[in-house]
């Protein structure tokens, strides 16, 4: 099993929306490392639900119910895609700021690639997280 981070804009897609339709697809990414993620990633991986523009932090994790699709919004049928269904609430939501703060987390790609919208987190940083939202 890997591990994510998925971002979305609350007022676009937010956690809320995920758990009221109990599972969406992941789709719309148009950047090239972005899509090589969601292209590598298989049934059970688990992601962090990441707020990006309001809030910046980690509020949820979801669970990869679908992996290797096309992503629907693409007339070409270039771009990757998958289906997640919610898991967990954080009893504590993650800040960026707390994130940056924690020396674990320094080369996160979260951190490092601030712009990549969907990254992998190695299992180490998973559990840093997990503690910091008390889970």
């Amino acid at each position: 099993m890997r591990y994510w981070l998925m971002k979305s804009e609350p007022f676009k897609y937010s956690w809320d929306d995920l758990v009221e339709e109990k599972e969406g697809t992941w789709d719309g990414v148009r950047n090239h490392q972005a899509k090589n993620n969601l292209a590598a990633m298989n049934k059970g991986d688990q992601c962090f639900f990441y707020y990006s523009r309001e809030g910046l932090e980690v509020v949820g994790i979801c669970e990869v119910s679908e992996a290797g699709i096309t992503d629907p919004t693409d007339p070409e049928g270039k771009w990757a895609a998958v289906k997640v269904k919610p898991k967990t609430k954080l009893p504590h939501p993650v800040s960026l700021k707390s994130i940056k703060a924690e020396p674990r987390l320094a080369d996160c790609e979260l951190v490092r690639l601030s712009r990549l919208s969907v990254a992998e987190i190695k299992p180490a940083e998973w559990s840093v997280i997990c503690s910091m939202a008390g889970i």
